[in-house]
């Protein structure tokens, strides 16, 4: 082999391994760290020798802090070199991986004090700055005044009875017991918080949810002096911060006197000697034990516990005595179990000693109507701005309302009028006695409540509003929303199609009432069962027409279920109606006006046929200024669609007809268009009319209640004022027309709007007429044979100017607006479940809103009148089912 092929001489050990070993090394590791190396191997160098460890060392040896990481004792690095200087060692310099992140325990131990020292620093800095309540400015109220629609005041209310202060000498000793039994039985030796209670709070706050109010008394008390602040965070560890400084540098008895002097006790009541006053017409001082536990119990919560009532559904005067009664008797009992009551005295209070009350001071400055127009306008500022009676009863707040003085005072002077002549309770006091009148009037164009009549006034001792009545029937005023909802949805008989007016349906006496499979609805007997009318006449078929202007029962006890009790109520709640005051069963008499709306609802769901079909919610009040700052959210609420236009000019002509021909004809005197329905329920318990004009909606109730029953049933009006029975067509029909009289003058007259013929004529036995009343338009396609797996389109429904319109609640991508009304997706073939509403109808459900804006809350229970009774006249069969109405003598 030729000698410049030779392989050079290799390293002794042999290969590349060798000449690895053999190259520089990286000093720190193994047995060698900070030893020279050879850089060469064993047969000489090819170079002079690098610097040791090359000129990246010294930096990597920097970086790295070679001695903190296990190099030997000669090794370059801050650990050998010099000091950590971090003034905390974090990430630890010591350790290595992920030790470097974990504190030291000196670290977590100096942290933690740090915190605390923070944290009481800043407790001690916040309750030094704080300032204690001040009983006096926390229980000051001002006045609130309410403005006539023109913007004159109609009075101020409030301030003078919420600024009396008293020390703790002046409360009893049984007012100090009940209330730290009932409130805070630690109360003497607390510290003014309870950190449980602060917890709750802050998970709470943390979940998104309410905070929670301080469980002490000392927090309450200095919760009171927050009132009028908002719920939040700022605010709760502000009143902490309070709360422990009253905990540590203030006495308890005046502590628990400031407690009790910022309290709300209703009534307008802040303060114990303010609620003394308005319960008991005594001073603090006298109040008695059990007296005292009944204002402990009020301070659970005025609204749910003053037995007067508050505002909701579930404040009625007969529920929140009922919870009065039983806190009552619970305080007393826990006074015993903590030791401030004997059992001896305690046995000397037993249910029927519950506390009797004064008449509520409110009436002090509401003479007549004046209270009831008060109350109204508040509890709709209440509801529209979420506020609280404690808030609304500290004032401040100026309130322009939607009432007219003329227009009230027109009312008044019409019911009080008509009720002078009408009754005389000292010649008849066992009849004349307990009839009670209430009404309300609406504008038409706005929905505003122009006036309203609550009864003899709060001066009189009479609280209860009978404008926003609770429980009194509406009878056959009811029957408009029947025919509504057959001319808007159509019948089982009329294919889905809405039928006409001219519509014939049998009126006979004790006619059975079939459902709608088809089949007799049976009594409780297991009988067919047979609507009575009020009039034994064998009126043979009629025209719904002819069945509103007589008022016969058996053509619409029948409609309801050809059309569906679903399909009514939707009618009715697009209207106005409220849900909660609406007869929840699927009877015959639901059709004959079981429900239960106030006079004020009732006026403005009239007003719908008056504007054509449009609604708009009631409302009170125009403005609210608090704090000079002009609040938002009382604007006049927005128009709402509730049903064809045609349809609801149809409704007004045939209660024209009422007014002209029929049960409503006391109403021509007033000698301008018109149009109303006559109510009268069974044994006569309650009579009704409703009517408007194009400008005016009215309706005047009468019915008769002992006010200071527990359960204020409604009472029969037979005889009252010397007559056999009192109809609709009588004393609330009188009422009407001359209160409309006045309150129209110098108004020009002016007439509905011609209503169109519309539907199909049906009857109650058959299939609509093949032809409608009103020929489609030559656009208009022709219609589908109806079968059972199509839907068949109800007959067009022009519009105003000659146009079939589409629904107000068809959707837009099956509506065309030159198509017949209808259209695809509106009918439907399921006609046959019981209580449903005719044909499915495509949409959703018609227009208007059930809720918002109501007035003084919810306008009564569901109440559906007695159980179902076979009482006909002597010798004849028959009888109502499921409520009140069986028949509207002259209504």
């Amino acid at each position: 082999m030729s000698e410049h092929r030779r392989k050079p001489p290799q390293p002794q050990g042999g290969g590349r391994a060798s000449s690895r070993r053999a190259a520089p090394q990286r000093p720190g590791r193994g047995a060698e760290a900070g030893r020279d190396v050879p850089t060469a191997s064993p047969s000489g160098p090819y170079a002079d020798p690098p610097p040791q460890g090359g000129r990246t060392q010294p930096r990597r040896a920097a970086q790295r802090g070679s001695a903190g990481r296990g190099r030997g004792a000669g090794a370059p690095g801050r650990g050998a070199g010099r000091p950590d200087k971090r003034l905390i060692n974090y990430p630890r310099s010591d350790k290595q991986g992920w030790k470097r992140f974990l504190p030291s325990w000196k670290l977590v131990g100096g942290t933690v004090l740090g915190f605390f020292a923070v944290i009481v620093a800043g407790a001690g800095i916040g309750i030094a700055m704080v300032n204690k309540p001040d009983p006096n400015k926390a229980a000051e109220a001002q006045n609130n005044v309410f403005l006539w629609a023109d913007g004159s005041q109609m009075v101020a209310t409030g301030g003078s009875m919420n600024r009396q202060i008293v020390g703790i000498d002046q409360i009893p000793l049984s007012m100090q017991n009940a209330v730290i039994a009932a409130e805070n039985e630690s109360f003497e030796t607390d510290k003014g918080v309870d950190p449980m209670g602060i917890a709750r709070a802050v998970w709470n706050m943390a979940k998104g949810g309410s905070t929670q109010g301080g469980s002490t008394i000392t927090q309450q008390y200095v919760k009171n002096n927050f009132l009028g602040s908002e719920q939040t965070l700022k605010r709760k560890v502000t009143e902490l911060f309070i709360a422990i400084n009253l905990g540590i540098s203030e006495d308890k008895d005046v502590v628990l006197a400031g407690y009790l002097n910022t309290a709300y006790y209703g009534r307008d009541a802040y303060g114990i000697q303010a609620a003394a006053r308005a319960y008991f017409g005594k001073d603090a001082r006298d109040l008695n034990p059990s007296e005292s536990a009944f204002l402990a119990s009020v301070l659970k919560g005025p609204n749910l516990y003053n037995p007067d009532g508050g505002i909701g559904a579930a404040a009625t005067p007969e529920l929140n005595e009922t919870r009065a009664r039983k806190r009552w008797s619970w305080v007393l009992d826990r006074e015993v179990e903590v030791g401030r009551m004997s059992k001896e005295e305690r046995s000397k209070y037993k249910d029927a000693d519950f506390p009797a009350r004064i008449e509520s001071a409110q009436a002090r400055g509401m003479n007549g109507q004046i209270g009831y127009l008060v109350e109204t306008a508040k509890q709709y500022v209440m509801k529209t701005k979420d506020i609280t009676a404690e808030q609304m009863a500290l004032g401040g707040y100026r309130i322009k309302t939607t009432f007219q003085k003329p227009k009230v005072d027109a009312l008044t002077k019409a019911v009080e009028d008509t009720r002078d002549d009408f009754l005389d309770e000292k010649k008849r006091p066992e009849l004349d006695t307990f009839v009670q009148f209430g009404a309300a009037s609406v504008d038409v164009k706005t929905g505003a409540i122009v006036a309203l009549y609550g009864g003899p006034g709060w001066d009189k001792k009479y609280f209860s509003n009978n404008a926003n009545t609770s429980g009194v029937p509406v009878g056959s005023t009811w029957k408009p929303y029947v025919l509504a909802a057959a001319m808007q949805y159509g019948t089982q008989n009329s294919k889905g199609k809405g039928i006409s007016v001219d519509s014939k349906y049998m009126a006979d006496d004790l006619t059975v009432i079939k459902n709608r499979q088809g089949k007799p609805l049976l009594d409780k007997n297991g009988e067919p069962f047979r609507q009575k009318n009020e009039s034994p006449t064998a009126f043979g078929y009629v025209t719904l027409n002819e069945a509103m202007e007589k008022s016969i029962n058996v053509p619409f006890a029948q409609l309801v279920f050809d059309v569906g009790h679903t399909k009514v109520r939707e009618v009715a709640r697009s209207t106005g109606i409220l849900d909660d005051s609406m007869d929840k069963g699927d009877n015959a008499s639901f059709a004959l006006g079981t429900s239960t709306p106030s006079a004020i609802r009732m006026a403005d769901s009239y007003a719908t046929f008056a504007a054509s079909g449009t609604h708009r919610e009631p409302f009170s009040v125009t403005e609210v200024i608090k704090d000079g700052q002009t609040l938002s959210g009382f604007e006049a609420p927005e128009d709402q669609r509730a049903m064809d236009s045609a349809v609801a000019d149809n409704v007004t002509k045939v209660l024209e007809n009422v007014v002209q021909n029929g049960t409503g004809v006391k109403v021509k005197k007033l000698g301008r268009p018109a149009a109303g329905k006559t109510g009268t329920t069974d044994q006569n318990k309650s009579a009704w009319f409703v009517g408007y004009t194009p400008e005016l909606s009215t309706s005047v109730t009468l019915f008769r209640t002992d006010p200071n029953s527990k359960d204020k049933k409604l009472i029969s009006m037979n005889g009252v004022g010397g007559t056999d029975s009192i109809h609709g067509g009588d004393i609330p029909a009188v009422i009407w027309t001359e209160y409309m009289r006045e309150a129209l003058k110098g108004t020009p007259a002016k007439d509905f709007p011609e209503a169109e013929d519309i539907g199909v004529e049906a009857d109650s036995a058959g299939a609509p007429s093949p032809t409608p009343s009103v020929a489609p338009s030559p656009s208009s396609s022709p219609s589908p044979s109806p079968s059972a797996s199509s839907s068949p389109s109800p007959s067009p429904t022009p519009s105003k100017g000659g146009k079939p319109s589409c629904k107000p609640w068809d959707w837009e991508l099956y509506c065309d607006p030159n198509a017949p009304s209808g259209g695809a997706g509106n009918g439907g073939a399921g006609n046959g479940g019981a209580g449903n509403g005719g044909a499915a109808n495509g949409g959703t459900t018609s227009g208007g809103t059930t809720g918002g804006g109501m007035i003084g809350g919810a306008d009564g229970g569901a109440s559906t009148g007695p159980s179902p009774s076979n009482s006909g006249r002597p010798g004849r069969p028959g009888g109502v089912t499921g409520g009140w109405p069986t028949g509207e003598p002259g209504s």
